[in-house]
């Protein structure tokens, strides 16, 4: 899991990317915690 806070539209455009890879994982995993984590710091960029 690599995960860095979105400044950019290019570092959006990749957690995007990343986020579709993992949507649909199991939680309580790595992958489902990585997509949880993805998932608020995209809805935390998007309020920009």
């Amino acid at each position: 899991m690599d995960i860095k806070p979105i400044k950019t539209e290019a570092d959006y455009r990749e957690a995007l990317k990343r986020m579709e890879q993992i949507f649909d994982a199991a939680i309580g995993t790595p992958e489902g915690d990585e997509a949880d984590i993805l998932g608020i710091l995209i809805d935390d960029y998007e309020k920009i």
